[in-house]
């Protein structure tokens, strides 16, 4: 069994994979990491390896509490990957992102895949048919729109995501539903169309913490993965081992 531990942004997931099949996940906030990771081994005896993957600034008390139990490969940019990284400064290139692509190369072997993950920000990656990860692009997530127009400005309020329900917002909750919402799903389909203008043989995965609540709004074409980061994360750990 592998332990896949995914520091992010906002929460902690635990992932625990029987060969390619997930068998446990879990979501935490990262006060919790303690409780959380000496509850795994109360139901998961037979844990033998781990990977470690963080955005942020990696825990040294988090990494010897793992190591107490495990080894453990923390994802940086000396971990040997199943691509040609073709990114003009690959040491800038998030854990996340790269665990993103190993996954489609992966699942897709032979395709040109672009994944984007809905998340704290909006990534896009892209890798070719020859497994050659090309870059993408960044933009602001739905929250994080959400707070700027509150925080940046005087009068307009920070309100909860929704769907929005017209394209013209016939009030200030409207038009903000509206712009933020209305806007991401635009950019997406705009951004997945320019793609495929350039490569005819896409595939396209929307995977992240908000990909459900977008996936019934965009166009057909689009696969939904929650899951994807995960299984790049298990992929990079077993290429590590052969």
């Amino acid at each position: 069994m592998n332990l896949i531990v995914d520091v992010g942004n906002t929460f902690v997931k635990f992932a625990i994979f029987q060969q390619e099949e997930i068998i446990f996940k879990c979501s935490f906030d990262l006060a919790h990491f303690k409780a959380e990771f000496h509850g795994l081994f109360e139901n998961y005896e037979s844990i033998q390896k781990c990977i470690l993957s963080s955005v942020g600034d990696l825990d040294n008390g988090m990494l010897k509490l793992i190591q107490s139990k495990l080894p453990v490969l923390v994802l940086d940019t000396d971990t040997k990957l199943p691509f040609v990284n073709a990114y003009s400064t690959p040491h800038t290139l998030g854990v996340d992102r790269v665990a993103l692509v190993s996954a489609a190369v992966k699942n897709y072997p032979q395709q040109n895949v672009l994944v984007i993950d809905a998340g704290t920000c909006i990534t896009y990656d892209f890798t070719d048919a020859e497994h050659v990860y090309k870059g993408g692009a960044i933009s602001p997530g739905i929250r994080m729109r959400y707070k700027a127009l509150n925080n940046l400005t005087a009068n307009l309020p920070l309100l909860e995501t929704e769907m929005p329900r017209q394209l013209t917002g016939d009030s200030t909750i409207s038009s903000i539903h509206s712009g933020v919402v209305g806007g991401v799903l635009k950019e997406i389909d705009g951004v997945v169309e320019d793609y495929r203008q350039e490569y005819r043989d896409l595939t396209v995965i929307l995977t992240g913490g908000d990909s459900d609540f977008l996936s019934k709004q965009l166009k057909n074409g689009i696969f939904a993965n929650s899951n994807f980061l995960l299984e790049g994360l298990n992929f990079i750990l077993e290429y590590n081992l052969n």
